[in-house]
């Protein structure tokens, strides 16, 4: 597993430039973790207290990226990518018959277009409207880091528990 993908942020940017370049470092983060993989390995059930896998995170992450920029921020009529439950579990999880292929364009079009929401805000401090509350591109964006920041220290779990694979 290497780091060439992803670019390090800035010490020095302004607030906008640091909070997006933080969460592209994450995206990329995420996309390192199940770098070289198999399909069955992105799909493997490791931890036995947990069905988390690598590509249910890849699959949530693009659901979470739908939901914030598109369904909340822009406003747009979307559906999440995968609907419905499966015992109890966001339908995202539940990757045995899962395509591959699929969940990964589905994750990196949600991720170019949460890209393109944000540019479209001439501040972080605008806002939106959500089911009456107040929501600032900077909290969705600080969120959106966090988000990943959490699943990515799952992602070390799980890659490690696959093939003995560690890094930050």
């Amino acid at each position: 597993m290497t780091d060439d993908q992803r670019i390090h942020p800035s010490k020095v940017a302004d607030d906008r430039a640091s909070l997006i370049s933080f969460l592209d470092y994450q995206r990329a983060t995420l996309a390192m973790k199940c770098a070289g993989l198999t399909s069955e390995q992105l799909k493997r059930k490791v931890l036995p207290t947990s069905g988390l896998t690598l590509l249910g995170l890849v699959r949530h992450a693009a659901s979470v990226e739908r939901s914030w920029f598109r369904f909340i921020v822009n406003a747009e009529d979307v559906k999440t990518p995968w609907p419905g439950e499966v015992g109890g579990t966001f339908a995202e999880f539940d990757v045995e018959d899962a395509d591959v292929g699929e969940a990964f364009g589905v994750w990196r079009d949600e991720c170019a277009r949460a890209r393109a929401v944000a540019a479209s805000f001439s501040s972080l401090d605008d806002t939106v409207n959500f089911r009456g509350e107040t929501i600032s591109l900077r909290y969705v964006l600080t969120h959106m880091i966090e988000e990943y920041a959490r699943h990515n220290g799952h992602a070390d779990l799980l890659r490690e528990a696959i093939d003995g694979v560690v890094g930050e």
